[in-house]
């Protein structure tokens, strides 16, 4: 028939049109997934995975680092130790103790116990900072902790070895000079100036005659006025002029 042109063969399936990438519909994503929280069967098994771990941390912590695995399925908390790496900082080893904290996590298991970040000390007075995580079985009691402690003293004591090297400050030296560095002896005059208006107490708009001639006489007892156009300076900074400055400088020079 006419209108119709080529004729489609028959039983042939029609074709869809491809969709370019611009006209594809995407599908909504699938909602990510919780990740399940690890369980294991007994502390064999979990010490099997987190042995590796252990190491790891030990590794990059360094020897100051100690990395314990506990076993609390049997509640025995006098011999919780199930592995240990730089146990030197506790002075555990296998079979070890528990700390204060194993007893507070059993007394009751439905609490997520775990702690990131928080101090703890040694026997001897070290101080530690310490995290904790804690493993569960297949029944969701709780089977094992993780533990990291790092010993802060060696940086404590190398900090205390720093601050050693440090003077003491001027008004602990008791009588020591006191110096000014500035990159030109201008900026070393406006510092001389400005210390000796604080040491006043006063902004130089409130000052009396007697507070500008002690002004006067901190700066010429620094050998401020060996510097060239330092009663210039001075004058500005006081708002007086240069003729009341060197008058106010002969007072504090005859005494």
């Amino acid at each position: 028939m006419r209108g119709w042109g080529r004729r489609r063969k028959e039983g042939a399936v029609p074709v869809t049109p491809e969709l370019s990438p611009h006209s594809a519909v995407a599908e909504p994503a699938a909602p990510a997934e919780q990740v399940a929280e690890p369980r294991f069967a007994d502390i064999t098994a979990a010490h099997r995975m987190l042995a590796p771990l252990m190491e790891a941390i030990a590794a990059v912590g360094g020897p100051h680092c100690e990395v314990v695995l506990h076993d609390l399925s049997r509640r025995d908390l006098e011999h919780s130790v199930y592995a240990i790496v730089n146990g030197h900082v506790s002075g555990r080893s296998v079979g070890g103790p528990s700390t204060n904290l194993g007893a507070e996590v059993l007394r009751d298991e439905s609490l997520d116990h775990n702690a990131f970040g928080y101090r703890g000390r040694t026997a001897d007075g070290r101080e530690l900072i310490s995290s904790s995580v804690y493993y569960r079985d297949h029944d969701g009691r709780i089977l094992a902790s993780l533990c990291i402690n790092r010993d802060l003293s060696p940086t404590q004591n190398a900090m205390a070895a720093l601050s050693a090297l440090l003077p003491e400050s001027s008004g602990d030296a008791g009588g020591a000079p006191h110096e000014l560095v500035a990159p030109d002896v201008t900026s070393v005059l406006e510092d001389m100036i400005s210390e000796a208006i604080t040491a006043t107490g006063k902004i130089p708009s409130a000052m009396t005659k007697a507070d500008r001639i002690e002004v006067l006489r901190l700066l010429e007892d620094r050998g401020a006025f060996h510097i060239k156009r330092a009663a210039e300076k001075v004058s500005a900074r006081l708002g007086v002029s240069r003729v009341t400055t060197y008058g106010y400088l002969d007072e504090v020079r005859r005494g």
